[in-house]
């Protein structure tokens, strides 16, 4: 079993009660999904947990940092993404605080990512009608 196995095996016994936990491989890691929610990364054994402008003050608070990965141009850095503090794979209870905290960050996502402002239609942006096919005769 890898690393990222490991990892995950301890994400699905925290969050296992409240839902499914299931892992995905991708990129030579693991995206973890709860109930179909992407909202967390697992790679080279760490676990990056899906954050918000309200929850990634928590992690740098820890010390944290974002998820990183080289490109063909250098380093680039997801900054939606945060490792989980260390300790925390220790203590199941704050794990599930956490990585709650992430599905709900992950679930709002989602949402606003679905609520892409689109404009009115006016007079002047409007499609104009079809005209109706005229049945042929025979």
């Amino acid at each position: 079993m890898s690393a990222n196995d490991e990892i995950l095996e301890i994400l699905k016994d925290a969050l296992g009660r409240a839902g499914s936990v299931r892992g995905r491989r991708m990129f030579g890691g693991v995206g973890v999904y709860f109930d179909g929610i992407f909202f967390a990364i697992i790679d080279d054994g760490a676990i990056y947990l899906k954050t918000s402008d309200e929850t990634r003050p928590r992690f740098a608070a820890e010390g944290s940092r974002a998820f990183s990965y080289m490109t063909k141009n250098g380093r680039a850095e997801l900054h939606s993404y945060w490792l989980l503090p260390e300790r925390l794979l220790d203590d199941t209870e704050d794990l599930r605080d956490w990585a709650s905290a992430s599905v709900a960050a992950a679930k709002y996502a989602a949402s606003q990512a679905k609520r892409v402002a689109r404009p009115a239609r006016t007079a002047q942006t409007a499609k104009p009608a079809k005209p109706h096919a005229k049945s042929k005769k025979r």
